[in-house]
């Protein structure tokens, strides 16, 4: 019968395996293809279906992407970065050459139904429907579209991990914001400060967003997050007792790269 040291010895093979894995597919170049949207000065791409509001309070700017459904994965993949490069080598016409640009994921590209096969954005493309003054970094604007390749990367932030409450009693809204390494968000917890004090799981709602559905107005509140490369911090005590909704509250604490 295997001994806890051996469970333990397996456990961190699994996990080095699994980080090697990530690491593996963040580093291969895929191909795609990207449209811009929201206009020349981006204000079209505020708000969007990762719940990051105004993008250019929240530190993302004009350097921003709407995803595919491939892509999107029901908001999984909010807050990941992505290199894109104008591909070439299959069509030079409305490319740049010798550039890059490094995107974050904020919103959803729906199908579009009225075409045959759901347009650019339907289910199956990998496709990026990008901020104009990011898609102009590489390609022409009169192209309207672009062949690319692309690859994930890790984000790079400055500061520590941004939590927003938003909701009402029973129902914590919590956006997070800010995140670095792989950007997205796998799993989330909160504790209070009063009793029980136990971890309690959270909720994608939608998005960037998480929810609970305990009452924890007028307690301190700290949360447990784990990223999509298996990355966990603690955020102690990051939210105060007397914290109202609406408010943002920016940690000292921030995920490797």
């Amino acid at each position: 019968m295997a001994g806890p040291a051996y469970a333990r010895a397996a456990l961190a093979l699994a996990l080095a395996v699994a980080a090697a894995a990530a690491a593996d597919a963040q580093t291969e170049w895929l191909r795609g293809h990207a449209t811009f949207y929201g206009g020349a000065d981006a204000s079209g791409t505020m708000g969007g279906a990762c719940g990051y509001g105004d993008l250019f309070a929240q530190g993302y700017g004009t350097r921003t992407t709407a995803l595919s459904t491939a892509l999107f994965s029901g908001g999984a993949s909010c807050g990941q970065c992505y290199k894109l490069v104008c591909d070439r080598k299959t069509d030079a016409t409305w490319c740049k050459p010798g550039v890059s640009v490094t995107v974050t994921a904020t919103n959803f590209c729906p199908p579009n139904w009225k075409l045959p096969d759901g347009g650019w954005c339907n289910a199956v493309r990998a496709h990026f429907d990008m901020a104009q003054p990011a898609w102009e970094k590489i390609g022409v604007f009169s192209g309207g579209i672009i062949p690319v390749i692309y690859r994930r990367v890790s984000c790079v932030r400055k500061g520590g991990v941004r939590f927003t409450v938003n909701g009402h009693d029973y129902f914590n809204l919590v956006l997070l914001t800010n995140v670095a390494g792989p950007g997205s968000i796998r799993a989330m917890d909160v504790r209070s400060s009063k009793p029980p004090v136990d971890w309690m799981h959270m909720a994608r709602n939608w998005g960037a967003n998480w929810h609970s559905l305990r009452y924890l107005t007028g307690q301190g509140l700290s949360f447990r997050v784990t990223v999509t490369d298996g990355q966990t911090i603690v955020f102690a005590d990051v939210v105060p007792p007397k914290w109202r909704f609406g408010q943002s509250f920016s940690s000292k604490l921030q995920f490797k790269l």
